[in-house]
C-alpha cells in the first residue's frame, strides 16, 4: 500500500501563491524592499498548516506539456530557467528529494478520472518550484513532486485535474499552485496597469470565495472577467492556470485571499482553500 493513504482526520489546505520574478528573493533589487512583503508571506505559510506535510505537489506556470506530466525522479535537478540575473543566483540549491510513490499516486488518480498523463523521471524543478519553496520550506526536507500544465491552457481541463487530485489532501500531501495573479510582462512597473490589475484582483477574490459551482464556472470562463486580457494576455495565461488546479483540488471548500500587495505597480495576491 502507498504511504499516501487517507488518514481520514486532517485535510491540508490548498494554496495558490505568487512566486515573484526569477530569483528575486535571493538578490539585490531596486527598491531594496520590493519583494520583502511577498517573501514574508511565503515564509509564513507553515503557520497555516494543521500538520507537517508528508510531501508537496506543486504546479508551476513554467512547465507546459501536451498532456499532464508528473516528475518521478528520486533526486530531481534544478532548472535555472531565468536569464540575465546575477551569477550567484545560478548556484542556488534546493536539495529536496522527489517522491516516486506520490508521482505514481498522482498518475493513477488522473488516469482514474480519464485524464491522460505521463510520469517523467528526467525532469527537474523549475524556478517556479524551487524559488518559492526555498522561502517557504528552507530546510528542503519535504519530498516534492511537480506536475506540468497542459499546453492548451484549457482552464476547465486544469480544474478537472485538480478535482481528480483532491483526495491527496487527506493523504498528507500539500497541493500548491505557483504562478502570479497578474502576469503581463508589459504591465509590470507601468502605472497604467495599476487600476486594471486591482479590478481583476477584486474579481478573483470574489470568485475564489464563491461556492464551488459558481467558482468552477467563473474560472472556466476567466477570460471574460474585467481586465482579464490586460492581466493575462490570451495565450500567455500560464501563470494563472495553477490557480485552476488549486481550485479544482479545493472541492467544496471556499477560498480566501490571504496576501495582497502592490508590487511593480500591479496588484498581486495569494489564495488559500480550506
Amino acid at each position: 500500500m502507498s504511504i499516501y493513504a487517507s488518514n481520514g482526520a486532517v485535510s491540508l489546505p490548498v494554496f495558490f501563491i505568487p512566486h515573484g520574478a526569477g530569483p528575486c528573493f535571493f538578490m539585490d533589487w531596486q527598491p531594496a524592499d520590493t519583494w520583502d512583503g511577498m517573501a514574508s508571506f511565503l515564509a509564513s505559510i507553515t503557520t497555516r498548516l494543521p500538520e507537517r506535510p508528508k510531501a508537496i505537489l506543486i504546479i508551476s506556470g513554467h512547465w507546459q506539456t501536451p498532456e499532464f506530466r508528473i516528475t518521478s525522479g528520486a533526486k530531481p535537478d534544478l532548472i535555472y530557467d531565468y536569464y540575465g540575473f546575477p551569477e550567484h543566483t545560478y548556484d542556488l540549491a534546493y536539495p529536496a528529494s522527489g517522491a516516486p510513490a506520490l508521482s505514481e499516486r498522482v498518475s493513477n488518480l488522473l488516469t482514474a478520472a480519464g485524464i491522460p498523463n505521463e510520469q517523467d523521471a528526467a525532469r527537474g524543478f523549475d524556478h517556479g518550484v524551487f524559488i518559492p519553496l526555498k522561502v517557504m520550506f528552507p530546510e528542503a526536507d519535504i519530498p516534492v513532486v511537480q506536475m506540468s500544465l497542459r499546453n492548451d491552457l484549457d482552464p476547465e481541463a486544469h480544474l478537472a485535474a485538480g478535482q481528480a487530485l483532491q483526495s491527496l489532501r487527506q493523504e498528507g500531501v500539500l497541493i500548491i499552485g505557483s504562478g502570479m495573479s497578474f502576469h503581463n510582462m508589459r504591465g509590470y512597473g507601468d502605472a497604467n496597469f495599476t487600476a486594471p490589475s486591482e479590478v481583476f484582483d477584486d474579481w478573483l477574490t470574489d470568485i475564489v470565495a464563491a461556492d464551488a459551482e459558481t467558482r468552477w464556472s467563473a474560472l472556466a470562463n476567466w477570460s471574460k472577467a474585467p481586465y482579464a486580457m490586460a492581466s493575462h494576455p490570451l495565450g500567455a495565461e500560464e501563470h494563472l492556470l495553477p490557480l485552476m488546479v488549486a481550485a479544482g483540488a479545493a472541492g467544496n471548500d471556499k477560498g480566501d485571499k490571504i496576501y495582497s500587495e502592490q508590487v511593480l505597480k500591479t496588484q498581486l495576491s495569494a489564495f488559500q482553500f480550506g
